[in-house]
Formats: structure tokens, C-alpha cells, sequence
């Protein structure tokens, strides 16, 4: 019997590859995928996520989830991603329409008709998370686990020098699902910015696939991999969402993990969005998460492949 998965996205390129991965993995049943309001405004996540199931053939439903965060304006990383958050590379990302229903109904629906198989995995701020467990706390025992994309095991950012993205946009989000009791496993940017790189040589390669699916996952990084070489310094454009997804698959693709308290900072202006690991124990608070520290690029380049492959 496959895995049973719900994907949460806030969808632009690198969330794109990571439902790709998914969507394609001949383990994996994904059940439903929601869209909340992150890299790209919320009706161009919901597109973007149409798009991307549809290149791969597939006819996963796909909900429109919140539009802001809980308490926050809204900031965007469309100068991560592009204005469309695929690159700007002229895609019609357009016309096409996501299925009836609320995503904050559906995920609550889910977990109680898979419950104790379903596995979240959250890709981009928590927003549709934090308001399911508000509607219904008892899902937080229901899910499986749930895999984050988000936070950053050695603290340093990439959206301020200590907080990164998905954590920043909307912490009091990231608060409530801290606090829900729900088994949470975090792939933080810190193993993305290590071992999720992917180098011009290493595009050529998937390029050299020679399958539509691989062109795509590639084409869409051109504003991405600016940014990197620019703002982030990295030897090529990062994959944070896809290796997030991978661990989810095969829990290979991590070598180190641990058991730790998280808390995240909601009210300093400086650290907003910061996940506070207590690695030594000083809080003496019992663990709420597990965080990934360590991974290996071989195995997910492996993943990547393959999905991207004919």
C-alpha cells in the first residue's frame, strides 16, 4: 500500500521540483495538495501548483488556502523567485481552476479519514496548519508526522541574519504548530544551503535528461540562481522544498538527526521568525521536534533524478 501524503505549498520553482518529486515517486499517494499565500501572492501559488501537477500528468486535488498570514502583512519572496515565482520565463501560468473547497476544511477531512497514515509536509509558512489546528487541536494526534520545510539549525538566515523564510513570514503560525503536540521533523535551509546546491554542472546533468519535467525544473531557477550567486553566495541555486520532500520519502537522505525543544520569536523586531533550538539543553523543556543537521547530496541528487528521468 503507498505512503499516504498531504503537501501544504506556498509554490514557486523550488516548491514546484519538490511536487514533482512527490507527485511522481511510485511510493507515495498524495492525497491533496493545499496552497497558502508565501513566496508568491496566493491565487499565483494556486496556478503555479495547477501547472506543476499537470506537467506531471497528475489530477491531485489542489485547494486555495489562506491568503495572509495570521496576524501580518504579507511579504513575498517574489525577488527570490520572480514576479510569477517560476523564473519569469514566460510560462502560462494561467486559466486554470483548483478544486472546490476550503484547504483549512480539507486538511482537517484528511487526517481524520487517513488517520495515523496521512504525512504532512509543509513547504512553505504555516499559515493553513496553524488555522486547521485552531478549527479542530485533534489533528495534531491524527497526522502521522509532519515534515517542515522551515528554520535553521545553526541559525543563520536567509531572510535576516537569524531567521529564514517560512519561519519569518508568519511566526505566530509557526508558534501554534510548536505547541500542538503533533510530530514534527524540520529540514531547516542550513541543510539546503549545504547540500541542496546544485552546481552549473550538475544542471547540465539534468538537463542532459532530456524530458520536459527536467528542462522545467531547471528553466524556472533563473531568478533564483541570481539571487544565490548575489545575496546568498552559493556555488549555484538551492533546493530547500525538494530535499525537504526527499527526507520526507526516504528518511536516507538525512545521516544526522535530533531530538530537540523549539520555540520561535514572535515579538522582537530583530529576531522575528527565528527558531530558538535549545541543542544543549538549557531550557530543560521535553523535545518537540526533530531536526535534521545533517544530509547526504548524494542521495538526494539520486531522488531528484530519478523523479525528473523519464
Amino acid at each position: 500500500m503507498k505512503r499516504q501524503m498531504w503537501i501544504d505549498t506556498d509554490t514557486a520553482s523550488d516548491d514546484a521540483v519538490a511536487l514533482i518529486i512527490a507527485l511522481r515517486h511510485p511510493d507515495i499517494e498524495v492525497r491533496g495538495i493545499s496552497v497558502v499565500a508565501g513566496n508568491v501572492p496566493l491565487e499565483m501559488g494556486v496556478q503555479n501548483a495547477l501547472y506543476t501537477a499537470e506537467l506531471c500528468a497528475s489530477t491531485v486535488p489542489i485547494y486555495v488556502g489562506a491568503a495572509q498570514p495570521l496576524v501580518r502583512t504579507l511579504d513575498t519572496a517574489q525577488f527570490v523567485h520572480g514576479v510569477d515565482g517560476m523564473g519569469d520565463i514566460g510560462l502560462p501560468l494561467f486559466g486554470r481552476v483548483p478544486t472546490p473547497g476550503d484547504a483549512i476544511d480539507e486538511i482537517i477531512s484528511a487526517a481524520h479519514r487517513h488517520a495515523h497514515e496521512l504525512e504532512l509536509v509543509t513547504l512553505g509558512p504555516l499559515t493553513n496548519i496553524a488555522l486547521a489546528l485552531r478549527k479542530d487541536p485533534t489533528i495534531a494526534s491524527l497526522i502521522k508526522r509532519c515534515v517542515v520545510m522551515g528554520a535553521v539549525a545553526d541559525h543563520i538566515g536567509n531572510v535576516t541574519q537569524v531567521a529564514e523564510f517560512n519561519m519569518w513570514v508568519d511566526p505566530e503560525s509557526v508558534d501554534i504548530v510548536l505547541q500542538s503536540g503533533m510530530k514534527l521533523e524540520f529540514v531547516g535551509w542550513d541543510i539546503s544551503r549545504t547540500e541542496a546546491v546544485i552546481t552549473p554542472k550538475e544542471a547540465d546533468a539534468i538537463r542532459a535528461l532530456g524530458t520536459d519535467r527536467a528542462q522545467f525544473a531547471v528553466d524556472i531557477q533563473r531568478v533564483l540562481e541570481r539571487f544565490c550567486a548575489e545575496e546568498t553566495h552559493l556555488a549555484g541555486f538551492d533546493l530547500p522544498d525538494p530535499i525537504a520532500i526527499a527526507y520526507a520519502i526516504n528518511e536516507k537522505v538525512a545521516t544526522e538527526t535530533q531530538e530537540w525543544f523549539l520555540a520561535v520569536e514572535t515579538q522582537s523586531h530583530l529576531t522575528r521568525g527565528m527558531v530558538v533550538m535549545d541543542t544543549l539543553g538549557v531550557m530543560h523543556e521535553a523535545a518537540n521536534a526533530r531536526v535534521v543537521t545533517k544530509a547526504s547530496h548524494e542521495v538526494f541528487m539520486t531522488m531528484l533524478m530519478e523523479a525528473l528521468g523519464s
